[in-house]
């Protein structure tokens, strides 16, 4: 048997490791160029080449996996199982065929739920309590391959898209640990997905950050955390400066206490990190921790809280373009 491998996000790395530990037989990883990695949204994206150095596998940057180039080096390694794990493209047809027993991706959903885009930043903006992970056979239909493995794991009130990425890389390397041995065997693992009538995920976009307060507070809350690092971040602006929101927490329920987007006075406490400012929402408030402006000057806790903002209003309509920074 022979495997290549595929990925540059954080959420491939222990797995990759794992395997690679486990003398899975490996012969090329390809990654995505530094240049083309530096300028992907979410800052996700890590280094193969310690790893790749550590054990002797060949390492190949490439533009895309469906390049001309990247093609190439996988007929010449010529894979039994390609794994494409924390990538962002989907693999066209002609490079497909060129794995003999097929390609092994993952999807951080529990599939049929929420095939597409961003599904754990989806997950956590709906309000879902639970989310998942999904090792799967690639097929040309979006994540609509047969099902390898699967876990699935609760999104408490106090996860955000990190924690819950983290959980996935975990079972990203528990599920392929598991199957390694039927691989080995020359076994395909697997059954057929449950077809789904849900709409697929669109895809998401940092202009697409933009808060909307006229929500309740708890749907404000569940967006911030959805988008924080390490993705481009949700923003409003006050005051003509705009300011991405990295963290903020829901205080005890106030009802209607002001305009959607209205400063309502800073919260003080003698926990530092507790400290910050408390903005209206269409129902309730939410207390806001750390934010960031556009000049990259961050507040929080007592810097944050000593802010004279009483009295302002984040914008809640008007569009303010999203630099391209943070892209």
């Amino acid at each position: 048997m022979k495997f290549a491998w595929v990925g540059f996000h954080a959420e491939g790395l222990a797995a990759l490791q794992a395997l690679l530990d486990a003398r899975a037989p490996i012969a090329a990883v390809l990654t995505l160029q530094p240049e083309l990695a530096a300028k992907r949204s979410g800052g996700d994206g890590v280094d193969y080449a310690g790893v790749c150095a550590r054990y002797g596998v060949p390492l190949h940057y490439i533009a895309g996996i469906n390049e001309p180039d990247a093609f190439r080096i996988l007929q010449d390694v010529a894979p039994d199982v390609l794994f494409v794990i924390g990538w962002h493209q989907i693999v066209r047809p002609p490079v497909m065929r060129l794995a003999r027993r097929g390609l092994i991706g993952a999807h951080a959903s529990f599939l049929p739920h929420n095939r597409g885009s961003a599904p754990i930043n989806w997950a956590i903006m709906r309000g879902e309590r639970q989310a998942g992970n999904t090792l799967m056979w690639l097929a040309e239909g979006v994540d609509e391959g047969d099902i390898i493995a699967q876990r699935a794991f609760p999104i408490s009130p106090y996860d955000t898209c990190a924690t819950l990425y983290a959980r996935v890389a975990a079972t990203n390397r528990e599920m392929l640990l598991e199957i390694l041995p039927q691989l080995l065997a020359g076994e395909r693992p697997g059954r057929p997905q449950e077809r789904s009538t849900e709409p697929v995920l669109p895809r998401r976009r940092p202009a697409d950050g933009r808060i909307t307060w006229d929500c309740p507070a708890a749907s404000v809350y569940d967006f911030i955390r959805a988008l924080t690092r390490p993705y481009p971040g949700a923003f409003s602006s006050l005051d003509g400066k705009q300011w991405w929101i990295w963290e903020a927490v829901l205080p005890p329920d106030h009802g209607p206490v002001g305009e959607p987007g209205e400063v309502l006075g800073p919260v003080r406490s003698p926990a530092p990190s507790a400290c910050g400012q408390l903005v209206a929402c269409g129902s309730g408030a939410v207390i806001l921790l750390d934010v960031q402006d556009d000049a990259g000057t961050t507040l929080r806790g007592q810097a944050l809280s000593e802010q004279q903002w009483t009295g302002k209003r984040f914008e809640t309509e008007a569009a303010v373009a999203v630099g391209t920074s943070r892209e």
